[in-house]
């Protein structure tokens, strides 16, 4: 089984909080085989590179900065190759669903997988886990059904906006630091959920020991 797990951040001009995100995910996710991580924005900047803060935080968490960054607009086609969508806010995840309805179950904020993904039990990855390990797309794939049945379980925010990612450009080092404090914590928690589905084992897995 070869195929690849896509992975798509989405933000608004896709030179800040997406292509962090992405380098982070892509960063904590490096060695899981077959795993790809990319990004876009709703009204993309299209060729403009990461901001200079952007990138800074990226190095400082893992990321590779603005290197090989290019800004681009999401497409349906780039929706329909993902397997898992990451908006950067509600609103983001508004723009993804109304391109591609379909792609409602497989799109979150990132703030709300990390929230919805924080305690998930390994018996919630019991699907993942009778997977051959080399199924790496499927794992993954049953990872995010079993976050996504989490919608009804675990409890919401008292205030919607704690599901977003605030939007640091033009606004200065504070707000870059809020932003990042808000989006690198979400995404160490996908990249937990994520690389425990694709290694998790159970007593019926080809390879289990």
């Amino acid at each position: 089984m070869t195929a690849t797990f896509e992975i798509l951040t989405v933000c608004t001009g896709n030179i800040c909080r997406s292509p962090l995100a992405e380098q982070i995910l892509r960063s904590g996710l490096a060695d899981i085989p077959r795993v790809s991580v990319a990004s876009a924005g709703v009204y993309a900047m299209v060729g403009s590179p990461m901001t200079p803060e952007a990138a800074a935080l990226s190095v400082e968490f893992g990321g590779l900065g603005s290197e090989h960054h290019l800004a681009r607009d999401l497409s349906p086609a780039l929706i329909d190759a993902s397997g898992l969508v990451f908006a950067m806010s509600r609103e983001h995840r508004r723009s993804i669903v109304e391109m591609r309805p379909r792609a409602a179950r497989t799109t979150f904020t990132l703030r709300e997988f990390a929230r919805l993904a924080d305690g998930t039990t390994d018996d919630e990855l019991s699907y993942a886990a009778a997977l051959p390990l080399d199924a790496v797309r499927e794992r993954l794939a049953e990872a995010v059904i079993a976050v996504g049945a989490r919608r009804g379980i675990v409890e919401r925010p008292v205030d919607p906006a704690d599901d977003d990612i605030v939007d640091p450009h033009r606004r200065g080092d504070a707000i870059y630091r809020e932003s990042a404090g808000q989006l690198v914590p979400a995404a160490e928690i996908a990249v937990r959920v994520l690389r425990r589905a694709a290694t998790i084992t159970s007593p019926s897995t080809p390879g289990a020991r």
